[in-house]
């Protein structure tokens, strides 16, 4: 068994490459949904050495899939939104704990203690239904923080709009996190020129509004706030930890969680830095799931291990290991 504790300990790169060959073994062992997938491509840990040996399990395996590698009961289960009509994926998880200690860890890493902010949700779409992981974290966080404002907004956006006002002039520390439509829909509303707070998004329209560049959502709402940068989360339901970007749309990971990409033409191929390709997770986080994830979404990694995200697949572009999801 890894001890979680290793997890969010690691020092440098060395110490990341050696517990995620262990985890990588401890996963081929205990997982059996990652044990049928790596025999498939004949992967065994015999055959793995570095990094880039490691099979990268399609994210789509979560739709139709229990991936466990844990006995544990399970705790609860975190899902996708998904389309109407469309597959959703789930996340069978037996250890919370190890969730709180992820995304506590991760945000004090790159923004200092949660109890020092008011948190402000902006999350409708994800208030709307179970099992949002991102529900999970924000309300978590909204409990760790000491100020009586933090809460969730959902069809109040005047009151947001005289909160935000207030606790800005008050010169409070301020996080506002929102999915873009429902800060766009803030922005075009009122207009705001904000000097402590930090705003936000994590991403996608959710079938609200069209989709825009991030270029493009990110001036809007930089003039719309009155802020020189927004911030963007990187997380997704199959994961329990999150990437960071403090402006630009270059995300940095916390130490447990590193980023490579796959040739698009040959899914079992990783790339060197500064190619772009499909994205490929490693969460050491998700040590009782899979902690090996080959996602859907396009990017590039750069030589200090900051990426950024520049697309997704559309099914056209599906091509290599995710076929054998099918």
């Amino acid at each position: 068994m890894i001890d979680s504790n290793a997890i969010f300990n690691i020092k440098n790169q060395t110490e990341f490459e050696n517990l995620a060959l262990q985890v990588f073994k401890f996963q081929f062992e205990n997982n059996r949904v990652y044990r049928s997938f790596c025999d498939l491509l004949y992967k065994h840990p015999s055959d793995v050495k570095t990094l880039k040996d490691i099979p990268f399990l399609p994210i789509q395996f979560f739709k139709t899939k229990a991936v466990l590698s844990s006995k544990e009961p399970i705790k609860t289960t975190f899902t996708s939104s998904g389309t109407t009509g469309s597959s959703t994926s789930k996340h069978h998880v037996t250890d919370l704990e190890i969730y709180t200690q992820s995304f506590t860890k991760g945000f004090q890493q790159f923004y200092g203690n949660i109890e020092d902010y008011v948190i402000l949700g902006l999350l409708p779409s994800y208030l709307e239904r179970e099992g949002s992981s991102l529900i999970y974290m924000v309300d978590a966080m909204i409990k760790i923080s000491k100020h009586d404002e933090s809460g969730f907004y959902l069809n109040t956006i005047s009151a947001l709009k005289d909160t935000l006002i207030k606790l800005d002039s008050e010169e409070k520390k301020v996080l506002l996190i929102g999915v873009s439509f429902a800060l766009l829909n803030l922005v075009e509303t009122y207009k705001f020129n904000l000097n402590n707070t930090i705003i936000m998004e994590t991403g996608g329209m959710k079938g609200r509004r069209k989709e825009m560049i991030r270029a493009e959502l990110h001036k809007t709402l930089k003039d719309g706030f009155g802020v020189d940068n927004i911030h963007s989360e990187y997380g997704m339901t199959e994961l329990l930890s999150q990437a960071y970007s403090k402006g630009q749309g270059v995300f940095n990971c916390p130490p447990w969680m590193k980023i490579l990409t796959r040739d698009t033409e040959d899914a079992l191929s990783i790339q060197n830095y500064g190619k772009a390709g499909g994205i490929n997770v490693i969460d050491l986080a998700n040590i009782n799931s899979c902690a090996f994830i080959a996602t859907q979404d396009l990017g590039r990694v750069n030589a200090d291990g900051s990426f950024e995200v520049i697309g997704r697949f559309d099914n056209s572009d599906i091509r290599g290991c995710n076929l054998m999801v099918l």
